[in-house]
């Protein structure tokens, strides 16, 4: 994106003044109703796909559901305030922000994957004054896009180092063959591309980009970042835990550890490790990891 495409940019979500156009009193974090945070406060969540939602692994190896999204979405902004995706992917957080009445920035390297979210956006249709908006840059870049204290929300799953960067055994399927059987299922082999990294390079060069976003986000506003543990080489590769530790290092405070149970939407799960080595499937939970920008 050129400098003058940046600049119109600018002018386009500044004039929307990322400010709350509902009309909830000013010490609430979110527009939700008594009962509907109640349910929220339960810290184990399962969602559903929908029509609109994407499954297809040829089209973007990792996904998640646009109600998952949409809860993120809920608990943590405004109508009319900004939310912030530097990994969008596949776009389902701009779907959600959409349907939501958010406006929405989201950030992949992967031009076919900006054409993707241009594409379900434009199938949607909303009627509200909120933009949605996919760019092709580097995380590392959005300073450039954004001024200080104006993101009310990061929500984003980051590609998860080199899990997907590896050829795909489904040991732990019934159905080994599934169409995924041999596969590597990386974004790209993009240097700039933490799905390429090591855990260690990853942590580095994730920290280094959420400490870049730190000065966008408002006072208390959330990041919450989607992550699973895995395993590698026989070694539980504790992602989370990686990530937690990285982001209070870089000015982070966590605040909420939500569990993503994941065993409504996962089928076939065969037999792994019997009889002589348990190990928990981690394609059945990941991580919700739910950050603030501390008040100074």
């Amino acid at each position: 994106m050129n400098n003058e495409s940046i600049r119109d940019l600018k002018d386009r979500l500044m004039n929307s003044g990322f400010r709350r156009i509902c009309k909830c009193p000013p010490s609430h974090i979110n527009c939700m109703t008594a009962k509907e945070w109640m349910v929220s406060q339960i810290g184990v969540w399962q969602f559903f796909y929908d029509k609109k939602d994407i499954r297809d692994k040829e089209k973007h190896p990792a996904t998640f559901p646009i109600s998952l999204s949409k809860k993120i979405i809920s608990l943590f902004s405004h109508e009319g305030e900004l939310v912030l995706d530097p990994f969008v992917g596949s776009g389902t957080t701009l779907v959600a922000a959409q349907d939501l009445n958010r406006n929405c920035l989201g950030f992949d390297l992967n031009e076919s994957y900006i054409g993707l979210c241009n594409e379900r956006l434009d199938q949607s249709i909303a009627f509200n004054k909120c933009s949605q908006i996919a760019i092709q840059d580097d995380a590392r870049n959005i300073n450039e896009y954004l001024p200080s204290n104006s993101v009310s929300l990061i929500w984003t799953s980051p590609p998860y180092a080199n899990l997907l960067n590896k050829q795909r055994k489904n040991k732990s399927r019934r159905d080994r063959d599934n169409g995924q059987l041999n596969k590597i299922e990386q974004y790209s082999q993009d240097e700039r591309d933490l799905g390429t990294y090591s855990v260690e390079k990853w942590a580095t060069a994730l920290g280094d980009i959420f400490e870049d976003l730190l000065h966008l986000l408002k006072h208390k506003a959330h990041c919450v970042v989607n992550v699973p543990d895995f395993w590698w080489e026989n070694k539980r590769i504790t992602l989370h835990i990686v990530l937690v530790e990285e982001l209070r290092k870089r000015g982070y405070e966590l605040r909420n550890t939500i569990i993503w149970d994941r065993t409504n939407i996962v089928n076939n799960i065969g037999i792994f490790g019997w009889p002589s080595n348990y190990i928990t499937m981690g394609t059945t939970f990941e991580y919700l990891l739910d950050f603030w920008k501390p008040q100074k």
